[in-house]
């Protein structure tokens, strides 16, 4: 026979976050990205697994980006009292092109009642995220080298962001005529970060740019989203076809949002600023064509 629970102790029960599974997740991701970083340097791990430590670097650096970006959606949570899980992240096959994860995700688990609270929670993850890319592309860029076009002729290329291009130019100067980066695979996890942070930003589904343009707009949410996968798959034909792939999912996961209890309360000033300061990390780190053959 089932008992109720005093209101309190449930409470204090659903609000305390399994450490468990994030743990384990945790784990494995590190190791499938070491993985990932050490075969990105050439090494041969089956032959010399010892030398997985030079995949080290790569997964700090990416796993600092994603667990930052989780971890400030996990903190503008708490903050309005919001349950969610801890951060986990998704292991992938080491297998390249894959960088052996599939990112980080938490799940919330009681209703966001304002706009504010969503606009926090939204923004929070990838702002800070992007604060984290800048730092370790920065870094990343400094051990990277420049190269001929020829010497990567056949390989697949990178494209830029705008706030890639800036680092790259405040870190190695003017590139000259014929000549392309060689990426530090520190680097290239900055490339990663600001990537994902572009991803999460599109402004549709449940995404984080989705979260944030229903603060904006409201119910009419569900019309925008339809519209940007539309535009989404006319940048698949035009540009790169993984647009397409993106569009279906995100289709598949559902595109409407749910609402929030205060839905006729507007949002504050500084909501305002915070939507304007996520919309140009979006613009910053926004890629048309990430991926192409040199």
């Amino acid at each position: 026979m089932a008992q109720n629970r005093p209101n309190s102790i449930y409470k204090k029960y659903i609000n305390r976050p399994n450490v468990t599974l994030p743990a384990v997740l945790f784990i494995l991701t590190v190791i499938t990205t070491m993985v990932s970083g050490a075969l990105f340097e050439g090494i041969d791990i089956f032959r010399h697994p010892a030398m997985i430590l030079r995949g080290a670097p790569f997964s700090f650096s990416l796993l600092l980006i994603l667990g930052t970006h989780e971890l400030g959606h996990y903190l503008a949570s708490r903050s309005h009292g919001v349950i969610t899980t801890l951060p986990m992240f998704i292991p992938a096959p080491p297998i390249p092109p894959m960088i052996g994860t599939f990112g980080a995700v938490i799940r919330i688990k009681s209703p966001i009642t304002s706009k504010n609270e969503l606009v926090d929670i939204g923004a929070s993850g990838p702002l800070t995220g992007f604060v984290f890319a800048i730092i370790v592309t920065a870094i990343g860029l400094k051990f990277s080298t420049i190269v001929p076009i020829a010497y990567s002729e056949g390989s697949v290329g990178l494209g830029s962001s705008l706030i890639f291009k800036a680092l790259s130019y405040l870190v190695l100067g003017p590139m000259p005529e014929g000549s392309d980066v060689m990426l530090h695979p520190v680097a290239f996890a900055g490339w990663i970060g600001f990537f994902i942070t572009a991803m999460n930003l599109l402004p549709l589904g449940q995404l984080d740019g989705g979260h944030i343009v229903y603060a904006i707009i409201g119910r009419r949410h569900r019309l925008f989203s339809y519209a940007m996968i539309a535009m989404l798959i006319a940048l698949g034909v035009w540009k790169w076809p993984g647009w397409i792939v993106w569009a279906i999912l995100i289709t598949v996961i559902g595109l409407r949002h749910p609402s929030v209890e205060d839905q006729h309360e507007p949002m504050d000033p500084r909501r305002r600023r915070t939507t304007t300061a996520a919309l140009l990390v979006f613009i910053l780190t926004f890629i048309p064509t990430p991926f192409y053959i040199i």
